[in-house]
């Protein structure tokens, strides 16, 4: 078969007869391989962790919350102005806010969550969570999630004692007449335990009806908010402005974005910072390529310049490096990307093998609360990742191959 003369000496150029000079073409290889690799890897472990966070917050909280900042005093006239609202499909008031709960001695301060068990199950679906016992949220039952449990020993049945807000404020009447006031705690009894698969809430948090939390917080008929449910999570933004059109302050609405714009401010930075820190490993390969070139072109001069008398022109001569620097390239990264996709795919079992042999935990439940390494493999970034390898590749042959093709055949061919 016929190649190209272009193809021909660049195939050619790629097996040299010094071994230094392949010893640094597959060092270029190989910089290009580890780059595109781990860069795959990186972004789609990035992804995951994003796409699983997102899918954990939406699946336990609301898409748009309804929050003044206090008691919303007359809940009840905003539920058919809200549900009107098109894509809306659920809403249910809740209250809560810190508590202090005793068992066996052990104090914890988590999060009570006062809801209406039937409209919550429309808006929220918490029904799902349950692992032990049953979704039961009558008079003074509670729901615990998994973290909590397991951390305090607890188990379906056992009994909380709970001081909240309403023990305090009678303290404190108590002290402004002089007297020592005496009470109990909110005795509530665990009728179920819920599981999320994301530890900030299965550690923090606890359910109980509506009004028992109206009792432990002293509200007669109030909420603190107003969880809303809608077809499309993603247009949450949408509406959210409807329900702020006919809100007063200091009442507003927010999207389950805008309460966690941090969290994924902060993942979408981490992710776009390793991007380009990792770009730079395929950049110093491609600065391997363009001193593996320069050295070649130094070698070749002789033959250069022999073919250029022989009727070569200057452009043929630029595209058999250029052509030279894309192979390297093209190379390079479909084996970074095989490497990439196949330890992307058995990430989890590869992070347990580092931990049994160097003892290091990459990706420790403690910090980020889940079981395994998420990944989500998004195809677009990874045709972006390969395109730019091979792009610095063929920029990285571009100085030599500019060299070599303005070599004049007289004082290649002197000493010939």
């Amino acid at each position: 078969m016929k190649l190209p003369f272009e193809l021909f000496l660049a195939l050619r150029y790629l097996k040299p007869k010094r071994e230094f000079v392949w010893v640094i073409t597959l060092l270029s290889l190989l910089g290009v391989v580890l780059g595109v690799g781990v860069l795959v890897v990186v972004i789609s472990v990035f992804r995951g962790f994003e796409r699983d966070i997102r899918d954990k917050v939406i699946g336990f909280t609301a898409h748009v919350t309804v929050l003044n900042y206090g008691i919303m005093t007359q809940p009840d006239e905003l539920y058919p102005k809200i549900e009107a609202l098109p894509g809306v499909q659920a809403v249910s008031p809740f209250v809560g806010g810190p508590v202090l709960i005793e068992f066996k001695q052990r104090i914890s301060t988590p999060f009570v969550r006062g809801i209406d068990p039937e409209r919550e199950e429309k808006a929220m679906g918490l029904r799902r969570f349950i692992v032990e016992g049953e979704f039961l949220l009558e008079g003074e039952a509670v729901l615990i999630g998994r973290g909590f449990a397991d951390r305090n020993g607890i188990g379906v049945g056992d009994k909380l004692m709970i001081f909240s807000p309403r023990h305090f404020e009678e303290m404190r009447k108590g002290a402004e007449r002089g007297e020592k006031v005496a009470f109990l705690p909110t005795e509530l009894i665990v009728t179920g335990i819920f599981s999320t698969g994301y530890g900030v809430y299965d550690e923090n948090f606890v359910l109980t009806s509506l009004d028992m939390a109206r009792y432990m917080y002293n509200i007669e008929d109030g909420v603190h908010g107003i969880a809303v449910r809608i077809a499309d999570p993603l247009r949450a933004n949408e509406t959210r402005d409807a329900i702020n059109a006919f809100l007063t302050r200091p009442a507003r609405a927010q999207t389950w974005m805008d309460l966690n714009r941090q969290l994924f401010g902060a993942i979408a930075t981490e992710r776009n910072v390793m991007f380009f820190l990792l770009v730079f490993i395929i950049v110093v390969a491609g600065f391997g390529l363009t001193s593996t070139l320069i050295t070649l072109t130094v070698q070749k001069s002789r033959e250069i310049g022999l073919a250029k008398a022989l009727g070569a022109t200057e452009w043929q001569v630029i595209r058999v490096f250029v052509l030279y620097g894309l192979i390297v390239g093209l190379v390079g990264t479909a084996l970074g990307l095989a490497s990439g996709l196949l330890l992307t795919e058995f990430r989890n079992q590869a992070a347990s093998l580092l931990a049994k042999v160097l003892g290091v935990e990459i990706f420790p439940y403690e910090i980020y609360h889940f079981a395994e390494i998420p990944a989500d493999i998004h195809w677009g970034s990874v045709a972006a990742i390969s395109i730019s390898a091979i792009a610095i590749c063929g920029i990285g042959a571009l100085l030599p191959a500019w060299r070599a093709a303005w070599l004049e055949p007289a004082r290649a061919l002197r000493y010939e």
